[in-house]
C-alpha cells in the first residue's frame, strides 16, 4: 500500500469501493467487510501481476482499478475452486 501512495484508511475505504464494484460486476453476493478484504487483498495481488508484466499504477485511481482487477480474480478463482 504503501507503493501506491495510499494509506491505510484511504486503503479500507478504496478497498471497500473496489471489492463492492468487484462483486456487482461478478455477480456476487458479498457483505461490506468481504468487499473491503477483496479490495485490499485484490489490490495487493493485481499490483504483483501488474508489475511482473511491467505495468505500474500510483494513487487512488490506479489503486481503485488494481482493487477491482484483483477482487474481479479472487471472486474468480473462489468460483473455480467451488466448482
Amino acid at each position: 500500500m504503501d507503493d501506491a501512495g495510499v494509506g491505510w484508511i484511504a486503503a479500507i475505504i478504496i478497498g471497500g469501493l473496489a471489492g463492492w464494484i468487484a462483486s456487482s460486476f461478478m455477480k456476487s453476493d458479498t457483505g461490506i467487510f468481504m468487499n473491503i478484504i477483496l479490495g485490499i487483498v485484490g489490490a495487493a495481488i493485481a499490483s504483483f501481476i501488474f508489475g511482473m508484466l511491467g505495468v505500474s499504477f500510483g494513487g487512488w485511481i490506479g489503486y481503485l482499478i488494481a482493487g477491482i482487477v484483483g477482487a474481479c480474480i479472487l471472486i474468480g478463482g473462489v468460483r473455480a475452486i467451488r466448482g
